[in-house]
């Protein structure tokens, strides 16, 4: 609304209101040179000085259209580089720890998977497509006005199976490499950590001890027809045009294995960078 608001001002100023100023400070400065012919010739300094402030006076732009068209330029690049090129983001929940934390503010890439329009959501180049293991952005597709971000797991037409801590693409389980306990300060638990590696992309996760979370559909699914749950598992065929995606906190995050796929249109773009978190200014960095 701003960027739409700050434009059409911008337009009628240098459409109308600017040649309306113009023409008036001619008129204006026309009758003062009339007026002041005579003095001219006593004070030519005198008449210099205050014809040059009546000058300024009337090319000068009135303050609403300062504070109108005036922002218009920055706020339009704000705009473009938020809608083409670049996005914060801010992590509001523990689904991704340990690769992100509650409060990291992070860069999103949107042009990595095409150029899309904004609101329309309708990609106009091609550029390429989330890989396994790709950290990414989107809408939830059951609250398009809600951002989620999970890590993509399964790629159109793969075959992905989850039980009891064990993921399989394809029918091959993903590797995991145990390391040190992982210390979640804010719950005061411990969790099993490992490395897991998605093609050739490695990255933490981590599990409470146990069996784990129980997978069950929720009550909105975007493809119930695709997945099979069973014994606390589930097995699931990812359509075309869409991914299957996961929290790196695999007992801790709403994703996938519960409310179903991410459509290609609600993707938002590849989170690739921490630039900030006011609770440890030490997080900055890229990740993945």
């Amino acid at each position: 609304m701003c960027t739409v608001v700050s434009g059409a001002y911008f337009a009628a100023e240098y459409v109308v209101f600017a040649r309306r100023r113009r023409d008036r400070a001619a008129s204006e400065l026309l009758e003062f040179d009339r007026r002041n012919g005579a003095a001219a010739q006593a004070d030519p300094q005198g008449v210099a000085k205050e014809r040059s402030a009546l000058e300024e006076r009337l090319s000068s732009r009135p303050w609403w259209v300062e504070y109108t068209a005036g922002f218009f330029p920055v706020i339009a690049l704000v705009f473009l580089l938020r809608s083409f090129l670049y996005e914060p983001f801010r992590i509001p929940s523990g689904s991704m720890i340990p690769t992100l934390q509650i409060g990291d503010l992070i860069l999103v890439n949107k042009f990595e998977y095409g150029i899309r329009l904004p609101v329309l959501n309708r990609t106009i180049v091609e550029i390429g497509h989330p890989n396994r293991g790709d950290v990414i952005v989107f809408r939830y597709p059951h609250d398009p006005t809600q951002d989620y971000i999970k890590r993509v797991v399964g790629l159109p037409g793969d075959r992905v199976d989850y039980d009891n801590h064990q993921l399989k693409i394809n029918g091959t389980p993903v590797p995991l490499a145990p390391q040190d306990r992982y210390y979640d300060p804010a719950r005061l638990q411990t969790y099993r950590q490992f490395i897991e590696k998605l093609d050739s992309t490695s990255h933490r996760v981590i599990f409470v001890d146990g069996d784990g979370v129980q997978v069950r559909a929720a009550l909105q699914h975007t493809n119930p027809d695709a997945c099979v749950y069973s014994g606390g598992g589930v097995s699931c065929t990812v359509p075309q045009g869409s991914y299957f995606v996961m929290g790196d906190n695999r007992d801790n995050s709403e994703d996938s294995r519960f409310w179903g796929f991410v459509p290609d249109r609600n993707i938002v773009g590849h989170a690739f960078f921490i630039w900030m978190n006011f609770g440890n200014v030490g997080r900055i960095g890229s990740f993945k």
